[in-house]
């Protein structure tokens, strides 16, 4: 396994006022600026040429709660009814593929996705199976868990440390909420971890479907001109460098780190510009749907626009959905009208028109998408007309980054239970991940104490995906 170490040697070009800023935040959790500038040569340095940092950015779909396989990109038609289910299968673009028929818009960019059909985590806890979904780490548990401060730090918060962007203060962003189980404490695997604040993706917390987006703690006072901000902006840094000097806390190294990126967002006009989701054309924003999830999707494509590298968007949960039987995806009861009425109409426009509208935007090519749950359903529907966990076998969709559209990766059996080819798992998706953002999989980053902690466990870049 290749190590990035203490050496600077291989960091090539200037270090921005930005990272330098991230440096001070790190140098409070025990990464010292030698450190800092490996992790960016690791990043940045490594294998070049073929896929290998093929995308500038990724958009990652977590379709919270566990969306069926058979009823999205896995139909059995010629299983039993209780298996199959109440939908047909629909021919799409490919030749010889074929997807749900609640997916008529998506079975019409087939020619754009690679499906894998053969994710497995084996594990039916929500919060445990989506740690490993998040992560490329296996949670220890098979029962739901909270998050803890000694969670594996999440893809997300590894792509904003290792993959600062260069246009905009956000390198990592999650929206438009966190993912919790019912009345439940935030899932796992959505934060830096045992890294520490500092890590952590920022969350924005909105609503982006209301008539005017507006984003807690980053709006500019009418009173408050950006000159003014701009003074106060560097006499807090000036007080917060005194104060710093003598309060080695990683509590408040993360203020201090959230005040910075605070400021820098309200003074950088791309990144002020990209919340400015009114401005979109209606007709567009009609495409992408009104709901909360279909404009959380366009406003991820105009923050990875405006450079964010890594922008995950949660399934948000709706108003009284908690403890009802079926949350989110998890279609316990009457998961036919849930997914005919609600939860596959929302997706497949949001999901067609993002992939449509990179394309035009000529951002297909640069930005990986990633459309996935924490798990599947299970094969056979139960006595209240739902599909219950299932972690053995399971489908997710991929595209843009250079990957080849058109392609099946893997199969179920028969039932839609269990791999019948190509069993893949999420550290192989993990590393893809890390691969096409131009992060190397098989490196090591140092935790608070400075021992190497691999990037990915266990995981190989998936072939089919990185052929290019």
């Amino acid at each position: 396994m290749s190590t990035v170490g203490s050496s600077v040697a291989h960091c090539h070009g200037p270090i921005t006022r930005r990272e330098m800023l991230r440096v001070g935040g790190l140098g409070l959790l025990g990464l010292s600026l030698p450190q800092f500038l490996a992790l960016k040569a690791g990043a940045a340095n490594l294998p070049a040429g073929g896929s290998f940092g093929r995308a500038k950015s990724c958009i990652l779909l977590y379709l919270s709660g566990g969306p069926p396989q058979h009823e999205t990109f896995d139909p059995k038609p010629e299983a039993p009814l209780e298996i199959r289910g109440d939908f047909k299968s629909i021919p799409t673009k490919v030749p010889g593929t074929h997807f749900c028929e609640l997916l008529p818009r998506t079975a019409a960019i087939a020619d754009k996705l690679a499906v894998i059909r053969s994710m497995t985590t084996d594990n039916n806890s929500h919060t445990a199976s989506g740690y490993w979904m998040l992560t490329g780490y296996e949670h220890p548990s098979k029962i739901e868990v909270p998050a803890s401060p000694e969670d594996w730090p999440s893809i997300a918060s590894v792509v904003g440390a290792l993959k600062p962007s260069e246009r905009t203060p956000f390198t990592s962003v999650i929206l438009p909420e966190i993912v919790h189980n019912d009345n439940a404490p935030p899932a796992p695997g959505q934060s830096g971890g045992f890294m520490g604040h500092t890590w952590n993706p920022f969350l924005l917390h909105c609503d982006p479907s209301l008539p005017r987006l507006e984003i807690d703690g980053l709006k500019l006072p009418e009173s408050v001109s950006f000159d003014r901000l701009t003074d106060r902006a560097n006499l807090l840094r000036h007080l917060d460098r005194q104060f710093l000097a003598n309060m080695h806390s990683e509590p408040v190294a993360a203020l201090d780190r959230m005040h910075e990126r605070a400021f820098d967002v309200m003074q950088s006009a791309t990144t002020r510009a990209a919340f400015e989701i009114e401005k979109e054309r209606s007709s567009l924003r009609d495409r992408y749907g009104r709901q909360k999830f279909g404009q959380s999707v366009l406003l991820a494509r105009r923050l990875v626009e405006a450079g964010v590298r890594l922008v995950q968007v949660n399934w948000p949960r709706e108003p009284g959905d908690q403890m009802t039987g079926f949350p989110v995806w998890d279609t316990h009861k009457n998961n036919s009208p849930r997914l005919r009425d609600v939860l596959c109409p929302q997706f497949d426009m949001a999901f067609a028109t993002l992939i449509a509208d990179l394309e035009e935007r000529g951002l297909l090519d640069e930005t990986l998408v990633v459309a996935m749950g924490e798990f599947g359903r299970s094969p056979r529907i139960n006595p209240d007309g739902g599909r219950d966990h299932w972690g053995s076998c399971f489908s997710l969709a991929v595209a843009g980054a250079g990957i080849a559209g058109g392609q099946l990766i893997g199969s179920s059996d028969r039932d839609g239970a269990f791999p019948a080819s190509r069993v893949l798992r999420p550290p192989d998706l993990a590393a893809t991940i890390f691969h096409l953002l131009g992060i190397n999989p098989l490196g090591d980053f140092p935790d608070l104490l400075g021992r190497p902690r691999p990037l990915v466990s266990g995981g190989t870049v998936i072939r089919e995906l990185a052929s290019a």
